[in-house]
């Protein structure tokens, strides 16, 4: 885990591997994106994706909504990003 938005990047973490079946696939990679925002690249198994973003992209939203809560902590905005 990096140094930018550990908190945040450990909650996105923790989210997906709660839902995802192959949890060693799970690699959830942080940039930055600006001087105080983080990007988090989410990537999972392949076949696992649709769990992921869910019905209409539901679940992706909520993933969202829980990082960037996470992320204030860590005093940065957050853009969570699933990547193929």
């Amino acid at each position: 885990m990096s140094d930018l938005a550990p908190t945040a990047q450990a909650m996105c973490h923790y989210v997906v591997t709660s839902i995802v079946d192959d949890t060693d696939a799970v690699q959830v990679t942080a940039t930055s994106a600006g001087p105080d925002a983080v990007r988090l690249d989410v990537r999972v198994a392949q076949g696992e994706m649709g769990r992921v973003i869910g019905k209409r992209g539901r679940v992706a939203h909520a993933i969202r909504t829980l990082v960037r809560a996470a992320g204030s902590r860590d005093e940065v905005d957050i853009e969570v990003e699933f990547v193929d």
